[in-house]
C-alpha cells in the first residue's frame, strides 16, 4: 500500500472517531438526537469502508 493510501485510511479512521464523539454529545439533548445518530451511522460506514480498503 503506498504512503497516500495509508494516509488516506489513517484521516479517515481520525474522522470516524471524530464523528463518534461529536454524535455522542449530540445524542444526549432531545432537539439534536437525529443528528447525532447520523452522525454515528456516518462514523459506521466510513469504518466500514476502511475496513474493505484494507482486505
Amino acid at each position: 500500500m503506498s504512503t497516500i493510501a495509508s494516509a488516506a485510511l489513517a484521516i479517515a479512521m481520525i474522522a470516524a472517531f471524530l464523528l463518534v464523539i461529536g454524535g455522542m454529545t449530540l445524542v444526549r439533548t432531545p432537539a439534536t438526537r437525529k443528528n447525532g445518530v447520523l452522525m454515528m451511522v456516518a462514523a459506521a460506514v466510513l469504518i466500514g469502508n476502511v475496513l474493505i480498503w484494507t482486505l
